[in-house]
């Protein structure tokens, strides 16, 4: 046996590890595991409307910027039907799949 010294050790530092664990991630939260800039700035966020008129302009806003993405989007469509691309023909050397007959 290892004696009473030992037992007193061993009980004390089941005490104070947990109390000091607790101590160490308890105190100081906002210095120690703040992440700067994590959340948007409330003048970065998306302002929801509730008067009439600007409920007619952000509607306006957004049909504006989907007819602008409809127009590119149909001009890149035209741009490709306008130049075709070289379509691969059938391959003479039998199809590309390592040596025939072995």
């Amino acid at each position: 046996m290892a004696g009473p010294n030992l037992e007193i050790f061993k009980f004390g530092l089941y005490v104070i590890f947990p109390i000091g664990i607790m101590y160490y991630f308890g105190t100081n939260l906002d210095n120690r595991f703040a992440v700067p800039d994590f959340w948007p700035k409330p003048h970065q966020g998306y302002k929801i409307p509730f008067e009439k008129e600007e409920i007619r302009d952000e509607l306006q806003r957004l049909r504006a910027r989907r007819l602008e993405n409809r127009t590119r989007r149909l001009e890149l469509e035209g741009q490709a039907h306008a130049q075709p691309e070289m379509e691969p023909g059938p391959s003479t050397d039998g199809g590309g799949h390592g040596k025939e007959g072995g």
